[in-house]
């Protein structure tokens, strides 16, 4: 009798939980890759930032992509490909490498599905996005060219 219960009860428990409507979330954007770069002068030099969004058959701002072009012992390579080479860490104020302050940016574009709440301060930096201290300015200018793309 107990088995018989447990089954019932069991089998009750799935019947309301898997009746639970699905809902799509709807977002602002056109589906699509969206790619776009802007001149970066951070500290003096003539790089170039990019930004590449991706957006789903949704409208919902899937992922982010930030890097930007720098120069090392006359190299053009990027930041992200540098990694812990592009030795930020070497600063003992750094919160982290620029690729790890970076991904934390791309990841709050992606939850807040854009820039509303990052703003920038003079400096070109943002106090929005907890572990993100480095001069973002070109990297946000960059995303705001891509985001308009897409919507």
């Amino acid at each position: 009798m107990k088995k018989i219960l447990l089954v019932v009860l069991l089998s009750s428990m799935l019947f309301f939980t898997g009746c639970e409507k699905v809902t799509e979330t709807k977002g602002d954007y056109k589906e699509g890759t969206y790619y776009a770069s802007v001149a970066d002068t951070y500290g003096g030099g003539s790089n170039t930032a990019i930004a590449v969004i991706h957006v789903d058959e949704n409208g919902v701002l899937k992922s982010v992509y930030l890097d930007a072009t720098y120069t090392k012992d006359g190299v053009v390579t990027t930041k992200k490909a540098l990694g812990d080479d592009y030795n930020m860490m070497a600063n003992p104020s750094a919160a982290g490498e620029w690729y790890e302050q970076v991904e934390k940016l791309e990841a709050a574009v992606v939850e807040k599905q854009g820039l509303d709440g990052i703003t920038l301060n003079e400096d070109g930096k943002t106090d929005a996005v907890s572990g993100c201290t480095i001069q973002i300015d070109a990297l946000y200018r960059a995303l705001q060219s891509a985001l308009e793309q897409a919507k």
